[in-house]
């Protein structure tokens, strides 16, 4: 049974939202599940947005749920949720993508994780890429990974 999907998200993944969110529907719709939307930033994105989003940086630490929250792709996979009755929740962190999303996925107990990723050229299709490989290779549940829709060979 599936009680916790995480959906991991990242810059990339605009182009690929609506199959994101079909890829977590199908998952956990049937099942009652909750959704766990996570944007993980390394501590360079992190600033850099802190200071695009004009977060005040003078109060005290800036909690990165907030931060990951008023991410335009996961604000688009909010809608898509809300309107399909899916219960979720929004987490954000700071570290190293890969790892960062292996250890979410253990404390949240996820028993599925959905990541994005681009088609590879051909020398590197066995490849996914560092972040997608990382939480395959390494994540404590099954993981469906969500190719973009980019049909241009090489890219």
């Amino acid at each position: 049974m599936v009680d916790t999907v995480l959906l991991a998200v990242g810059p990339g993944d605009e182009d690929r939202s609506e199959r994101l969110a079909e890829a977590v529907l199908t998952v956990a719709q049937p099942a009652d599940a909750t959704v766990v939307l996570v944007h993980v930033f390394t501590s360079s994105e992190y600033d850099e947005v802190l200071e695009r989003l004009e977060f005040d940086r003078t109060l005290e630490e800036i909690d990165p749920d907030v931060v990951a929250a008023r991410h335009s792709t996961i604000r688009e996979l909010q809608t898509v949720f809300d309107e399909h009755d899916i219960d979720y929740e929004i987490r954000g962190a700071v570290g190293d993508h890969g790892q960062s999303i292996v250890d979410l996925a253990a404390s949240t107990d996820a028993d599925r994780v959905v990541v994005g990723g681009r088609r590879r050229s051909p020398t590197g299709k066995a490849v996914f890429g560092s972040t997608a490989q990382q939480v395959l290779l390494s994540a404590p549940c099954p993981v469906t990974f969500v190719r973009s829709d980019d049909s241009t060979p090489g890219h």
